[in-house]
C-alpha cells in the first residue's frame, strides 16, 4: 500500500508556483501507465510545475508535458549511486509535494511538505489501478499521451492526406524479450484476415529503435503498401502517429501501452506476461491471452483465427461508435 502523508487538497492548492517531484519509471510501458495520476495532478494543481525523474527510454514521454520545468534522466549506476546522483539534483529544492513510484524512499531525504511513496516491485493487480489508490481515486485516471504540434506535422508526412478515408491498422510485432513476441508468421495471417474485410486498410509497423528490434518487424515492413512508423522516431511523434490509426494489435510492450494512452483502440497480445497486472488502460482497449496458465501460456500458442476475431469486433464497434 502506498504511504500518504498530508491532505492533499488543503490550501497549497491554491498557491502559486508549487513545485512538485515526480519519480517514475525506467521502463516505457511503465513510464505511460503512470501518466495518468501524472496528469491528474495537472489537473488537481494547475498553478504547480513539475520536475519528472525517470529512466533514459522513458524520458520521451514526458517531453511534450505542459508546465514541465525540468525532466531528469536517471541513468542506472553501479551500487545503486544513481540515487544519490537525483538526491544531489533535488536536494536544495523545498517540494511541495514528492510522489516516488519507484519505492526509493528518496523523498525522506528531501525537504517537502507532502510525499507519496508507492512500494516498488511488483504485485498481483493491475497497475495503473494500484497507483490511482495511491491518490485515492477509483476509478484509476487513464493514461495519456502529450503530442505537440510539430509531432502532428511528422505525422502528417508520414500517414499524409492522401491516405484519407483508408483504414490504417497499426502493428506491433516486437517486445523487449522473445517470449513476449508473437511470431511474424502469425502477424502476417493476421494482416491477411484483416485485409479480406478491409481490402482498402493499409498497415503501419510499428518498433523500437536499433537492429533488433528493425530485425523483428523486418517480415511485416514488406507488406504490400506498408508504411514504415519505426525506429526512427521520438515517443511523442510515435504517439502522433498511433493516434492516426483506426486499430492497433501488438505484443505485450510500451508501445501497445502508448496506442491505449493515445485512445486508440487497442488489442494487447499476452503469452507468459500478465494481462491482470499489465492489460492496457485506455478508453477502447482490450487483450487477449495464449491458452494455458496465465504467467506460463507460449504465446505462439495464441491462434491468429483468434486475434483476428477479436481485432475485427474490437475495429466495427469503435467505427459504429464514432458513426452515432
Amino acid at each position: 500500500m502506498p504511504l500518504l502523508h498530508g491532505n492533499l487538497h488543503q490550501s497549497a492548492l491554491h498557491q502559486k508556483q508549487m513545485r512538485i517531484l515526480f519519480i517514475t519509471a525506467t521502463r516505457l510501458g511503465d513510464a505511460v501507465i503512470s501518466s495518468g495520476i501524472l496528469n491528474h495532478l495537472l489537473m488537481t494543481y494547475p498553478s504547480a510545475r513539475f520536475t519528472v525523474a525517470c529512466g533514459p527510454v522513458a524520458a520521451g514521454v514526458f517531453a511534450r508535458m505542459p508546465r514541465l520545468e525540468r525532466l531528469i534522466v536517471v541513468t542506472k549506476q553501479p551500487y545503486d549511486m544513481h540515487w544519490l546522483h537525483l538526491w544531489r539534483l533535488c536536494v536544495p529544492h523545498v517540494w511541495d509535494m514528492v510522489f516516488d513510484l519507484r519505492g526509493s524512499g528518496l523523498s525522506w531525504f528531501l525537504l517537502s511538505r507532502k510525499r507519496i511513496i508507492i512500494r516498488g516491485g511488483r504485485r498481483p493487480g493491475r497497475r495503473v489501478t494500484q497507483l490511482g489508490q495511491a491518490l485515492g481515486l477509483s476509478p484509476a485516471p487513464m493514461p495519456v499521451a502529450w503530442i505537440g504540434a510539430e509531432d502532428q506535422e511528422t505525422a502528417d508526412g508520414i500517414i499524409s492526406a492522401t491516405h484519407a478515408g483508408q483504414q490504417m491498422i497499426g502493428l506491433g510485432p516486437t517486445a523487449n524479450w522473445n517470449g513476449k513476441v508473437w511470431p511474424a508468421t502469425h502477424f502476417l495471417r493476421l494482416w491477411a484476415m484483416i485485409a479480406t474485410e478491409y481490402p482498402d486498410a493499409r498497415p503501419v509497423i510499428f518498433y523500437g529503435p536499433g537492429d533488433a528490434e528493425r530485425d523483428m518487424a523486418a517480415p511485416l515492413l514488406q507488406l504490400p503498401n506498408a508504411i514504415d512508423a519505426g525506429g526512427r522516431f521520438s515517443i511523442s511523434q510515435t504517439a502522433a502517429l498511433l493516434s492516426r490509426c483506426a486499430l492497433f494489435v501488438g505484443n505485450d510492450s510500451g508501445l501497445m501501452h502508448l496506442s491505449a494512452a493515445c485512445a486508440t483502440p487497442t488489442l494487447g497480445l499476452f503469452g507468459p506476461s500478465r494481462a491482470s497486472e499489465y492489460a492496457p488502460a485506455g478508453p477502447h482497449a482490450t487483450w487477449i491471452a495464449a491458452p494455458g496458465p496465465e504467467g506460463n501460456a507460449p504465446i505462439a500458442a495464441l491462434d491468429p483465427v483468434d486475434v483476428s476475431r477479436k481485432a475485427l469486433a474490437l475495429l466495427a464497434s469503435h467505427s459504429e461508435s464514432l458513426s452515432r
